[in-house]
């Protein structure tokens, strides 16, 4: 069904429509429990790497767009869905006028762009993580979803949040196995060592828009080796790179981040410490830590936060315990022990002559976190219903600025001071430029 737009504002105030739980989509599909049509109309933006994941989870809604900068991986993608529109460009795709609905899979520079765009033509989104390469990416797109909240449904792609142990987490911390909270880790060992960006070697294919690949970033010269990797990690061979990405930090630390994420109820940190090998101005550091602190909330102190990568790590709490062997891991220290966890898995450590477990207290089993199940599937059905899901952009953007402060941080050298209300740091000029970038001629953050 399609209205006009006086005919759609007239059926929304129909007291009979809202009565039934009706939604209508920006391409004015009429959705709900009992009506004939419940299918989004979809746009995939980047069709391989992360795309690919996509596939089975968006084959039940009309995929009515694909997007993508290789003609070889739209032709591909075109056998699946073989009634979509195909683009090159994402801005063109955006203005397709029947869309609904983005998922967004394109490199981590043009992330938030596609996702601000996106919703400033009303359009749920879907982004893979990071969601922004800078401080300045994270608080626009925040701030575009704060305002459009009560009408669209976004999540950010850590899918690994569906994974039940992060809800078993959570329930420990705030239920006392550990006492009070004091500090929350995480690290990931992942090292890639590159010495630049890569020299100018051969012309691109005929069938891959480079300068569209390129984007908003300063341009760099074609190397097929940014290109050379499998499908699902081809991100490993550019997302090292300042003007691309952010190496580890948006990453797996957007994933390994997500475990205290969820446990800690944290908004933004007043300061950030980082430090780790020499700075690089062509490539984010390998090893690296960092350290936030968190003021306190309505359950817990003010707590610290670190961060650890590419062999950077917290000490163990025994010798015994060898977090080494937790490849990506989170660990949470409080008054009566540790607890560890990685991604499927958790221990706890009681410590300490008062750790008797007594300050436990357990909650009964219908009262445990429910599972969220299928990760993008519930960001469809946020779309059609009530628009919550569990990693939108607020919950996102509020991760993986704190992630970037860190490196800023890490840029100036010192200890900066954070004002999260006004986006600014209040200690250090030169780290409060660092916050934003400048773009390509003619690229706009928020168009």
């Amino acid at each position: 069904m399609k209205f006009d737009r006086i005919q759609r504002r007239q059926f929304l105030k129909s007291t009979a429509v809202v009565g039934m739980g009706l939604t209508i989509l920006p391409s004015g599909i009429v959705t709900g429990a009992n009506t004939p049509s419940d299918k989004l109309n979809l746009a995939l933006i980047g069709v391989w790497g992360r795309g690919l994941a996509h596939i089975g989870a968006i084959s039940s809604e009309n995929v009515v767009a694909l997007c993508d900068v290789d003609e070889e991986h739209l032709a591909e993608a075109s056998q699946k869905f073989p009634g979509a529109k195909t683009y090159v460009d994402w801005r063109k795709c955006l203005e397709q006028k029947d869309l609904d609905a983005v998922i967004c899979c394109t490199t981590d520079h043009t992330h938030a762009f596609v996702a601000n765009w996106a919703m400033n033509r009303g359009l749920h989104v879907y982004c893979e993580k990071p969601l922004a390469n800078t401080v300045e990416e994270a608080r626009v797109v925040r701030a575009t979803y704060l305002k459009n909240k009560n009408k669209l449904a976004t999540q950010v792609g850590t899918q690994r949040h569906a994974i039940e142990n992060f809800n078993r987490v959570r329930e420990l911390i705030l239920d006392g196995a550990i006492g009070e909270l004091k500090h929350a880790y995480a690290w990931g060992n992942r090292q890639l060592r590159r010495p630049g960006y890569l020299p100018a070697e051969g012309t691109p294919p005929k069938t891959l828009h480079y300068d569209l690949w390129i984007g908003p970033a300063p341009f760099h010269p074609y190397n097929p080796g940014y290109f050379s990797g499998g499908p699902g990690a081809n991100c490993l061979q550019w997302n090292m790179y300042w003007d691309f990405g952010t190496g580890q930090v948006g990453d797996m630390g957007s994933h390994t981040m997500d475990l205290v994420w969820n446990a800690i109820d944290a908004g933004l940190p007043t300061s950030a410490e980082g430090k780790g090998e020499p700075f690089n101005p062509e490539v984010s550091p390998v090893e690296y830590q960092a350290t936030f602190e968190h003021p306190a909330n309505n359950w817990r102190p003010a707590i610290g936060v670190s961060w650890y990568q590419g062999g950077a790590m917290p000490r163990s709490p025994k010798g015994y315990v060898d977090l080494n062997k937790i490849g990506h891991g989170a660990m949470f220290k409080g008054s009566q022990g540790f607890l560890i966890s990685d991604f499927d898995s958790r221990l706890l450590l009681p410590i300490g002559p008062k750790a008797d477990m007594t300050y436990y207290s357990r909650r009964p089993k219908e009262n445990m976190l429910p599972a969220i199940g299928h990760f993008q599937k519930e960001w469809i059905n946020a779309c059609k219903g009530n628009l919550k899901t569990s990693c939108n952009f607020d919950y996102g953007s509020t991760l993986i600025e704190q992630m970037l402060l860190g490196l800023v941080a890490y840029r100036v050298g010192e200890k900066i001071q954070y004002d999260g209300a006004n986006g600014r740091v209040t200690n250090n000029a030169e780290a409060d430029t660092l916050l934003r970038r400048e773009y390509r001629q003619g690229w706009t953050l928020n168009g």
